[in-house]
């Protein structure tokens, strides 16, 4: 058996910095072998640039994905070079830099982490669903986690019910707020409709509050900027048999 971890949206750098103090320590709790780590709004304001990255990695990942925010920084396009950091595999083909599955070798056994983002309320990416099966025809591992970057919950339980048994699991990620409904699909693929956000709690979705409410109230535009306090840091550790694929356990993790 194996253990996974799969930490949420890492947002700015109140963030990462309480990403870098937590981690080594959960690591060592749960007996983690692999790390993954959605750094798609690390940077300060949002976004990933080559410095969040490199923090993210120093903290421990083994694997950076991301979502819509993922091009959000211009200086950012040549980090998707790197085989470890990914952007959502259903980007039009030919146009978008970079790649969306990445494959561990751990000596023994191997793991394919897969990126993919929903097109319900937010981009009109491809076919999420049809990209799953594309990427699953050529993966030559059972042990196999998609982050599936999305907005409607309905999408995410969709695809979450569509690849059981064909994955290990299956992690919603972008609304930064975690859900209740961690469950092993079908005795075989470990799943939650979202991890949460690694980040200052006290917040709106990591932003500080005022901004926002004054944008709900008032419908103008204003600038949203970091929030500042005591962060906490959600995600999941699931243990999967590694000759098989199949999930066994997945706990939900929230660390203040």
């Amino acid at each position: 058996m194996k253990n996974l971890l799969f930490i949420g949206d890492v947002v700015g750098r109140s963030g990462s910095d309480f990403l870098t103090s937590k981690l080594s320590l959960i690591k060592r709790q749960y007996a983690v072998d692999i790390t993954i780590v959605n750094g798609e709004n690390s940077a300060a304001g949002d976004g990933i640039t080559a410095a969040s990255a490199d923090a993210l990695v120093r903290a421990g990942a083994d694997v950076i994905t991301t979502g819509n925010h993922a091009f959000k920084r211009r200086e950012a396009l040549g980090l998707f070079d790197a085989e470890y950091i990914l952007r959502p595999a259903n980007y039009p083909d030919g146009g978008a830099v970079g790649h969306g599955i990445y494959t561990l070798d751990m000596g023994a056994y191997s793991v394919a982490v897969i990126n993919l983002m929903g097109t319900v309320f937010m981009e009109p990416l491809d076919n999420p669903f049809t990209k799953a099966d594309e990427l699953l025809a050529d993966i030559d591992t059972p042990n196999i986690f998609v982050d599936f970057h999305a907005e409607a919950t309905s999408e995410k339980k969709a695809m979450g019910h569509y690849l059981t048994g064909k994955v290990s699991g299956v992690f919603g990620t972008h609304t930064h707020v975690q859900t209740a409904d961690e469950a092993i699909l079908g005795g075989h693929t470990a799943y939650i409709t979202d991890a949460g956000m690694t980040g200052v709690e006290l917040s709106s979705l990591g932003a500080a509050i005022d901004p926002c409410v004054e944008r709900f109230r008032f419908r103008t535009p204003v600038r949203f900027k970091e929030a500042e306090g005591g962060c906490f840091l959600c995600g999941v550790c699931v243990e999967f048999d590694e000759k098989c694929g199949k999930s066994h356990k997945i706990e939900r993790l929230i660390i203040r």
